[in-house]
């Protein structure tokens, strides 16, 4: 289903289920304005289109002794399809990388790293992402205080 396909109710669903994805279907139905029975059927068929892509907790970092977030930006020698799929499977499979994104500009790659101090974190660099094959340059950043994090994507683009 294209975006344009997306109307007042389903908006209204995807808005309230990204504040509160714990939310009740007949809260949720009350909150959009329809009866409980539509209402679940739009949420089933947003989940089978992919639009709603699954629910989680959303956990406090430092509350579970993840004190340290570092955005690491990596830079790789060859580029070609089969290096970026191959980066990108790598940082999957490394529990500590929460995002990863392949970018223009002068990384190849930006992932965000929680750990719970920079010990942990020098043993990743050290053990794990310098060994990632044909890496050129990594350069870290650290958080220093999160402004933001966690926050609805923005629907306004999807109002008529």
């Amino acid at each position: 289903m294209p975006i344009s396909d997306l109307d007042d109710f389903d908006r209204k669903i995807l808005a309230a289920l990204q504040e509160d994805g714990r939310l009740s279907n007949v809260n949720l139905a009350e909150k959009v304005g329809l009866s409980p029975s539509p209402c679940l059927r739009r949420v089933k068929r947003l989940e089978q289109e992919g639009y709603i892509r699954g629910y989680r907790a959303v956990l406090d970092r430092r509350k579970l002794g993840l004190d340290l977030t570092v955005y690491v930006e990596i830079k790789v020698e060859k580029h070609s399809a089969e290096n970026a799929a191959l980066h990108q499977k790598l940082l999957e499979e490394i529990p500590e990388v929460v995002a990863a994104h392949m970018v223009s500009g002068e990384p190849d790659f930006v992932a965000e790293v929680v750990v719970p101090d920079l010990a942990s974190y020098e043993r990743l660099l050290t053990e794990r992402l310098l060994t990632l094959p044909m890496v050129k340059d990594i350069r870290s950043n650290f958080v220093l205080r999160q402004a933001k994090i966690d926050a609805p994507l923005p629907l306004a683009h999807l109002q008529r």
